[in-house]
């Protein structure tokens, strides 16, 4: 059993809100803190370990009970927290649905399996946020990115990452949420 200082129900909700409650709930909480998030949005386990990863408070671990992903934060100092940055490079949904005959971009969706089984952009390539270390070589460096999700945020934290690993990247805002463009399903 792992004690915890303090629990934060986020069950229900889908991203972005367990992040957006699990960053609220961590700026009124002590450093050295241990922060129980649970949550039944699948997509949260890569997007809780990707924001403590970014922002630096240590992300413990997730264990899953039956339909509730329980996951564990520890609070970092302010010493060892950055301020939180956006990716600088962003495009709107209409902005890029006028790009979807260009042969020179790679549109990496980076929600999760479900979520681009029922519809996502034509052409775009599934990788979920939570594989994109270990798939991140399957994308090619000589065609500028767009990324997408839902809402934006999923997207952000993978924009960085790749980003830092040397892609020119754009994130797709306000993402999936709210696409007019054409969609496709692999269903």
């Amino acid at each position: 059993m792992i004690k915890t200082d303090h629990v934060l129900d986020a069950k229900g909700l889908a991203c972005p809100m367990p992040i957006v409650k699990t960053k609220k709930t961590m700026k009124d909480l002590e450093a050295g803190v241990v922060l129980e998030i649970q949550a039944t949005d699948k997509g949260s386990k890569a997007d809780i370990k990707a924001w403590a990863d970014k922002v630096g408070h240590q992300y413990l671990g997730t264990v899953e009970e039956g339909e509730v992903l329980k996951h564990y934060l520890r609070k970092a100092s302010d010493s060892e927290t950055e301020s939180e940055k956006n990716h600088p490079n962003i495009i709107s949904n209409d902005e890029l649905a006028d790009k979807l005959s260009d042969d020179n971009i790679t549109i990496v969706d980076v929600r999760e399996p479900a979520e681009y089984a029922f519809s996502h952009v034509p052409n775009a390539v599934s990788l979920p946020l939570g594989e994109m270390e270990d798939r991140m070589s399957e994308l090619t460096s000589d065609k500028q990115i767009y990324v997408i999700c839902r809402t934006g945020t999923r997207s952000d934290l993978a924009a960085q990452k790749l980003a830092d690993s040397g892609y020119d990247v754009i994130n797709v805002v306000p993402g999936m949420s709210e696409w007019t463009g054409p969609t496709t399903s692999s269903l």
